[in-house]
């Protein structure tokens, strides 16, 4: 299938979502080296008092953050449970029992794998067949650690690009302490060595895919007027090997305005589609074909997804689509011959068609067959596609009931094996080998139990947001729970970029919350994905209140049950789920005992213009424009503190390596929260990049501060 990442990763340890062939870019800020803040970008000197905070690197800046750093490890460090828990959660994190991700390519099967004597982690092999035993032998083709102390660099993996169908050289990509800006250097993985005179890409958020042996398309950063506003590459090139690449030629160059371009060249079941895109927004691109020499624009509507599935074009629009006097519904799956379609014909066969609570959550592919991941209520279904002579037939795919099930293929061009993953908040991950058509599975792994789960259960609720619209969440709880409102809770969420929040199983939680005695509730607000595009639609730009309105009805619905009361109930979230913290702090701080805020977007005013920030404002809207700003500044957490109003206590964490969301974002909160005498700790990790950590070391003391902080400030 044409949207197979460029490195052909296949997950078989959750639910991947595919068919999209430009990824979110919410996941990839291009930004070479640590971010710093261009004049340009700075206002007035009293508009803003802590703008300084903005000065990633500035001593002064940094002075504060080692501050205040101190201060929030004093505090927690010293409590009795925090050097326990570390410990605990660290032994989670290296769990050498833990189910290895693979990617098959050929005869191998590809893993990267940290554990606490590889913190940096090895790049590793093995065949399906030594995959399946319950210690398989490894072979190492990388060893980061090592490469590392040999180069006197703080590499970080940031994944590899392998060359089809031949799988025998790739690009491998490290970051410099966890930051998205990556270098990619050639790697014979024959050999198991870096190419000498190879293919090397200086160190920047670039797109790559290999043409052939001797040819790259690459977007990167090619020097001033090469990015777009929102900091991505806006020009790709076609580089030939043993050339420079400033000698590599142009074949496309999106607008300044746009989010970004990107590429892809897909082998899919005997075909080979050579891709270009111009993101046009976070949401909306174009996108164009390779025919002979010339790029052919696929004619649609910007909203709509482009992959393909043997010989046909597959279509997903984000919106009602209108074509032929008739209507396909946002969150359809559609399949036409490609050739057909390149001609003008649009005779679609609908794969998929939505309903208010079903939803498509991802799709992929084996050799005869696609797959497909429903969502209904939230809960996972999948289901077979097979396309005989020109007819498509779907037959349910048996997998359990509950949990969240994940599907996808292990290798398209070669079989119709598929992994299906199966979890939940109490049941440990276990992953199974099938052949699509044929009854049954073999179980290949078992999570062990990492956090005692007897005597809990899951339950679904639903509250009633402020217009009325039914959400969804749940609760992970003791049975016959005392609802005398004196529970410790932790309820989380996100709300945001169609990405819905399934049941998963999280040790850290278990062991850290759970085991506590803690209640965990996740809820499904508007803005995710939970129910397709329109759930998403519903909390975009203008309405985006109505997400917040959601999270609150939970908070409320966990009260009036009596679960708990606003002095036991915590909220947790990070990025746009940070944001989503940051306007609970600021709207209802009466609703809740304590807050964990990571890696959050708060300043709404400036967003646009820190690091990538331009390339949400689909999402949100532009700050810049007075009829967008007069209902961002409602709720924007920065704008809207306030000396006179008790909030409830605030832990704020980033990290400086953080070049997707701009760390001044967190540093300016907890400094004006801090001037209003609100109390509020900060802890801003060096390295790690948006996942705030950069090994497990360091992901263990961060999660110890938080459920540290969150439990004493609840129980």
């Amino acid at each position: 299938m044409s949207t197979r990442a460029s490195d052909g990763r296949v997950s078989v340890c959750g639910c991947i979502r595919v068919g999209r062939i430009f990824a979110a870019i919410f996941f990839a800020l291009l930004c070479n080296g640590v971010p710093t803040m261009s004049a340009q970008e700075t206002p007035a000197p009293g508009d803003d008092p802590y703008l300084w905070l903005e000065d990633v690197s500035g001593n002064k800046a940094l002075d504060w953050v080692r501050q205040q750093n101190a201060v929030a490890k004093r505090e927690l460090k010293s409590a009795p449970e925090f050097e326990p828990m570390r410990q605990r959660l660290l032994a989670i994190l290296n769990n050498k029992e833990r189910i290895p991700g693979i990617a098959k390519h050929a005869q191998y099967c590809y893993n990267f794998w940290r554990d606490q004597n590889n913190p940096r982690g090895l790049f590793r092999r093995t065949t399906l067949e030594e995959y399946k035993k319950a210690q398989p032998q490894w072979e190492t083709v990388l060893d980061i650690d090592q490469l590392a102390k040999d180069e006197k660099e703080n590499w970080v993996w940031h994944g590899y690009h392998i060359l089809q169908p031949s799988y025998d050289i790739c690009l491998i990509s490290l970051s410099r302490g966890g930051a998205d800006a990556s270098v990619a250097r050639e790697f014979d993985l024959k050999q198991k060595k870096f190419v000498a005179d190879g293919f090397a890409v200086p160190e920047a958020k670039m797109e790559l895919a290999w043409r052939d042996r001797n040819t790259l398309y690459i977007a990167t950063d090619y020097g001033a007027g090469s990015l777009t506003s929102s900091g991505y590459p806006r020009i790709i090139k076609e580089w030939k090997r043993g050339t420079p690449l400033t000698d590599a030629r142009t074949v496309f160059e999106g607008e300044p305005s746009d989010v970004g371009v990107h590429v892809n060249v897909a082998h899919d079941h005997g075909h080979v589609y050579e891709f270009i895109g111009r993101g046009k927004t976070f949401f909306t691109s174009e996108e164009r074909i390779r025919r002979g020499d010339q790029w052919v624009r696929i004619e649609k509507p910007d909203d709509v997804r482009v992959s393909t599935f043997a010989e046909n074009i597959i279509l997903h629009p984000r919106l009602d689509w209108t074509v032929s006097n008739k209507t396909y519904k946002a969150g359809s799956l559609l399949a036409e011959n490609l050739d057909k379609y390149l001609e003008g014909r649009r005779d679609f066969a609908v794969l998929f068609e939505p309903s208010e609570r079903v939803s498509l959550a991802s799709f992929s592919d084996t050799k005869h067959y696609m797959i497909l991941n429903t969502l209904d209520n939230v809960r996972s279904r999948p289901w077979l596609l097979e396309n005989k002579g020109g007819k498509w037939k779907r037959t349910a795919l048996e997998a359990p009931e509950l949990g969240t099930v994940g599907v996808s293929g292990v290798d398209s061009d070669e079989s119709d094996d598929y992994f299906m993953s199966d979890a939940g908040f109490l049941t440990p991950s276990t992953l199974y080998l099938g052949t699509a058509g044929r009854s049954g599975r073999e179980q290949l792994k078992a999570l062990p139990s990492l956090f005692n789960a007897d005597g809990l259960e899951v339950q679904q609720f639903h509250a009633k947001s402020r217009d009325g619209t039914s959400v969804p969440y749940f609760q992970v709880s003791r049975k016959r729970l005392k609802m005398d409102g004196a529970n410790v809770t932790l309820l989380g969420g996100y709300g945001g970029f169609e990405i819905p929040m399934l049941p998963s199983y999280n040790a850290i939680i278990g062991s850290a919350w759970l085991e506590r005695g803690g209640v965990f509730v996740l809820a499904n607000i508007r803005g995710g994905g939970e129910f397709g595009p329109q759930w998403h639609n519903a909390a975009r730009k203008e309405h985006r209140q109505r997400a917040y309105d959601d999270f609150i009805s939970v908070a409320e619905d966990l009260i009036r049950r009596g679960v708990t009361s606003s002095k036991h109930l915590g909220i947790e979230g990070r990025s746009n789920g940070g944001l989503l913290m940051g306007v609970m702090l600021t709207e209802r701080p009466d609703l809740f005992g304590a807050v964990h805020c990571g890696s959050p977007l708060l300043d709404m005013r400036r967003y646009n213009k820190l690091l990538a920030g331009a390339s949400w404002m689909d999402e949100y809207g532009d700050p810049d424009k007075p009829a967008d700003w007069a209902y961002i500044q409602k709720y924007s957490p920065y704008q809207n503190t306030k000396a006179d109003v008790k909030y409830p206590p605030i832990l704020i964490t980033t990290s400086t390596r953080d070049d997707r969301v701009h760390p001044g974002h967190a540093r300016k909160m907890a400094s004006r929260l801090e001037a209003e005498n609100h109390e509020v700790l900060y802890y801003e990790n060096i390295e790690g990049g948006h996942g705030a950590a950069a090994n497990n070391e360091q992901s263990a003391f961060m999660d110890a501060l938080a459920y540290t902080f969150l439990f004493s400030r609840l129980k």
